[in-house]
């Protein structure tokens, strides 16, 4: 079982292709499928520690796949048994089902075991289960101690993330040759569990994939502390741009200017001036951030233009995400970086259609920016399409101010030199990392003081 960080995911049709390329004939095909049971029988038998498993097992492949793993517990001495929705449907259903020597019991009115995997549907799911095959699916995982799903829980949208019917809540999803978009998209992610890849001996690749650990050099022996300016354009609300001013410099800045806002709410070591658009013709800055706390007056239009205008690197966040438009950050054309959350995204790029995987490629395309789609599916899209999903941080950081702080972090990894997409996945790593270090019921405040040991960490 191999853990997701930095793993492929593949759509359904995507996951289809590439199993038909593995194994191109029936015969191949059925191979593919005992090796996929075979994972989830030796899975499964290491989890339940003698425990006494119900496979249920649909009419599809995924019920096939439950079939191999039933037979192969047995095999191996394991106590198993097998409850069904009917009589299998597929061809290679039909085979798997074949192999199987015991006892089928019907799904819905099977009685509990002390672990429960749920074969029924996986990936292939196109409606709502049945109602009475949800309810038995429920009262069982509800029953057991330990609830494991191959595949997918049964009643999720495999690409979208969506819930087809709402499943129970598993303990560990077992992802049969590659990740899918439910495994981390919500609010189908958080039906997963601890989700776990079986591979099956065929490479996998996608230009989709899966947030991992970044990699931090110390600055070299000639650094100084120009090698990484971030003007940071304060606001109505200088608190908000106190917070990300902070969080840039604890995330790697060797310099950073704050262009208005209080004198007094950001550290000593923070450099503080009046706003004049002039100052950002500097040639030494490396990343404007324009937006935490900025407001919506004409004052905020001026400094918004002003920062448009300028041939820095820029990331804008918060009201600047509220006063400009897609055809002014397509006309830009030095890098760009946004980081909205859901609403601030629907009211720059409007509800679209399809994923937010789908919607967010579709905004950075548009607005040839980098798109940082804040949630507790943080998803990271390129303009040419390549895309990255966070999973889901601590839920603590839904809290005023972290936004604030991620921009400021995201401005300084841009600002050391990282490419867009570089500096936004590694400042989504490190945000979400602070905030584990930080425990329960933290501020925003907190999270720009464990900075540091977040990036400690990476080296």
């Amino acid at each position: 079982m191999l853990p997701i960080d930095g793993q492929p995911i593949l759509t359904a049709a995507q996951m289809r292709a590439a199993e038909e390329r593995a194994a191109p004939t029936p015969e191949a095909m059925y191979a593919l499928m005992e090796r996929a049971g075979a994972g989830v029988a030796d899975a499964v038998r290491r989890l339940a520690t003698g425990a006494e498993v119900l496979v249920l097992c649909g009419p599809g492949n995924n019920g096939g796949d439950g079939f191999v793993a039933a037979r192969m517990l047995a095999e191996a001495g394991h106590p198993v048994r097998v409850a069904t929705t009917g009589k299998p449907v597929s061809d290679l259903a039909r085979l798997a089902r074949q192999g199987w020597t015991g006892p089928s019991e019907d799904l819905v009115t099977a009685g509990p075991a002390t672990v429960v995997v749920d074969a029924l549907f996986g990936t292939g799911l196109s409606r709502p289960l049945d109602g009475k095959i949800s309810e038995a699916l429920h009262r069982l995982v509800r029953a057991a101690h330990l609830g494991i799903a191959v595949d997918l829980p049964s009643g999720l949208a495999t690409d979208s993330g969506a819930y087809r019917t709402d499943p129970p809540t598993f303990d560990i999803t077992l992802a049969l040759g590659a990740l899918k978009p439910a495994h981390v998209l919500f609010p189908a992610a958080d039906r997963c569990g601890a989700v776990r890849i079986l591979t099956l001996g065929f490479e996998v690749a996608s230009d989709l994939t899966v947030l991992t650990r970044p990699a931090f050099l110390s600055p070299g022996w000639d650094a100084h502390k120009f090698r990484a300016l971030v003007a940071v354009i304060a606001g109505v609300m200088p608190g908000a741009g106190a917070l990300a001013a902070t969080a840039a410099a604890r995330a790697g800045a060797g310099y950073v200017l704050c262009l208005g806002g209080a004198t007094d709410r950001v550290p000593h070591a923070l450099v503080r001036r009046r706003w004049a658009a002039d100052a950002l013709a500097d040639e030494r800055i490396d990343a404007i951030l324009i937006g935490p706390g900025l407001g919506r007056d004409d004052t905020a239009h001026e400094k918004l233009a002003a920062a448009l205008a300028s041939h820095h690197p820029l990331v804008l966040d918060g009201d600047a995400l509220a006063l400009v438009t897609p055809a002014q950050l397509a006309a830009r054309r030095a890098t760009t970086i946004l980081t909205p959350h859901g609403g601030e995204f629907h009211r720059l790029f409007g509800p679209g259609d399809g994923s937010r995987v789908d919607r967010a490629r579709a905004a950075a395309k548009a607005s040839d920016a980098t798109v940082v789609l804040k949630g507790a599916d943080t998803v990271i899209a390129r303009p040419d399409g390549v895309t990255l999903v966070a999973p889901a941080g601590p839920s603590w950081l839904a809290t005023a101010g972290t936004g604030d702080v991620l921009a400021g972090v995201v401005a300084a990894r841009l600002a050391v030199g990282a490419l867009p997409d570089r500096a936004a996945a590694e400042a989504v790593w490190l945000h979400a990392e602070a905030a584990r270090r930080a425990g329960p019921a933290f501020i925003a405040d907190d999270l720009a003081q464990l900075l540091p040991a977040a990036i400690a960490a990476c080296r």
